[in-house]
């Protein structure tokens, strides 16, 4: 090999050797969609894109540094409508191939034109990577390869639904803390395929935002609602405007509605039953936003369990009046299309509440991914739908189809191998107050 040959050759390694983690898709719109990137040291970092027959294009450059942890969120925008694009990492301008997929994609246009389109969405929750200086004495995580499965199933978008990493008694009080463990947990080298290609969405529960059982009193909050969205690709938080990660997003004909169970909690250990959970200003919100929407689902998304009727644990029933406004107000504004998924519960199932007068309300909790299980057990949920329940590590995939008059829903639950474990079907026509 010449030397120059020999000098090209090392320079591309260097800067392959520059990309710490990703790159990641977040969220997707009609006009752009995001892609997140983390170096090892400072660097000029850019996205090459393109669709089939198309030329390459290039995002503008964006230079890491220590003061934004070397992220970079790169956008995208010369694009079309309900496209798939083919992208390329380019660090200080040179390509960093990657031996898997990575690709994003547009918004399509079918509204007043097409039935919408069908979709996969994958959700999960209660993520644990293993870090021995920093873990109990026995590992808690394991079976990284659900990642793979999860990839395998060809989704559209990915919903993380809380406890996406877990903050170690070394993390909580400092932000060297703080973001040591967001960033060990994002290079998970069995994480990055997935992060390539599927679109990304997240909210928290208590882990990934303080210690255990975190509320509202967390010193650390604000540092931890940064460190948050800064390595998240979501569309927008804080939809509230008073603090905390809140947000709303669309995909074809469905809404999610991604809930903030943390920043604005009152304590569990609070005696009084008017405890916020929520809280007044997000809950109003909420019920704002639902009634607002036209969606055919409107899905809302708690890192912890809503409709589960057994006040144990951190379930909405332990902040019973809330919960109980909540579900009222959903009834008495006669909001249709509204779906629970939550997660925190480290075991599978679907809630069902039938209502008078009203359809019923489900809850679909899905958890874990990697972090521990427990043995099955009888927790006292009478609202728990027989045979939906799994207490080993898993996964969720819902498939959406149908013409815009007819749209169902199929959850498909797999386990950390990608085995089905068990469906439930949900129409759009169950979810409305004239039934047919």
């Amino acid at each position: 090999m010449c030397i120059l040959c020999l000098f090209c050759t090392l320079w591309i390694i260097a800067q392959e050797s520059l990309l710490r983690s990703g790159p990641m898709v977040g969220y997707s719109d009609f006009r752009e969609a995001l892609i997140w990137v983390q170096t090892t040291a400072p660097a000029k970092v850019k996205i090459g894109y393109f669709a089939t027959g198309e030329t390459e294009k290039f995002t503008h450059t964006v230079e890491t540094s220590y003061k934004s942890d070397l992220i970079a969120k790169l956008t995208p925008n010369d694009v079309a409508y309900g496209k798939t694009y083919t992208y390329k990492l380019y660090i200080n301008n040179i390509y960093i191939p990657r031996d898997y997929k990575l690709e994003f994609q547009t918004q399509p246009l079918w509204q007043y034109r097409t039935d919408p389109p069908n979709f996969k969405i994958v959700l999960g929750s209660c993520n644990f990577i293993n870090e021995k200086k920093d873990d109990r004495p026995k590992p808690y995580g394991a079976k990284y390869q659900i990642f793979d499965a999860i990839l395998k199933k060809d989704p559209d978008l990915m919903l993380w639904v809380g406890d996406n990493m877990y903050l170690r008694t070394p993390d909580f009080m400092t932000e060297t803390g703080i973001r040591h463990r967001y960033q060990h947990t994002r290079a998970t080298k069995e994480l990055q395929a997935l992060l390539g290609s599927v679109h990304h969405y997240a909210t928290w529960d208590d882990h990934d935002y303080g210690p255990n059982d975190a509320d509202r009193s967390y010193v650390n909050k604000k540092i931890t609602e940064q460190t948050f969205n800064d390595y998240w690709g979501n569309l927008n938080t804080n939809a509230v405007g008073n603090g905390g990660i809140t947000q709303h997003f669309a995909w074809n004909d469905i809404e999610f509605f991604m809930l903030d169970n943390r920043y604005h909690r009152a304590p569990n250990d609070d005696p009084s039953i008017d405890k916020a959970y929520l809280g007044k200003e997000q809950l109003n919100w909420l019920i704002d936003a639902l009634t607002t929407s036209k969606a055919t689902f409107k899905i809302v998304i708690n890192g912890g369990q809503v409709l589960s009727d057994v006040a144990k644990f951190e379930n909405y029933a332990t902040y019973p009046t809330e919960r109980t406004e909540l579900l009222q107000r959903l009834h008495n504004a006669k909001i249709e299309g509204v779906l629970f998924i939550s997660g925190d519960r480290h075991h599978t199932e679907i809630s069902r509440l039938e209502r008078k007068d009203a359809y019923p309300l489900i809850d679909i909790t899905c958890s874990p991914l990697t972090a521990g299980t427990h043995t099955a057990r009888d927790e006292g949920n009478t609202l728990q739908v027989k045979g939906t329940t799994y207490y080993n590590r898993n996964f969720g995939i819902i498939e959406v189809t149908g013409k815009r008059s007819n749209r169902e829903l199929l959850l498909i639950i797999y386990d950390s191998e990608g085995n089905k474990i068990f469906d439930y079907q949900i129409k759009a026509q169950e979810l409305k107050y004239n039934r047919k």
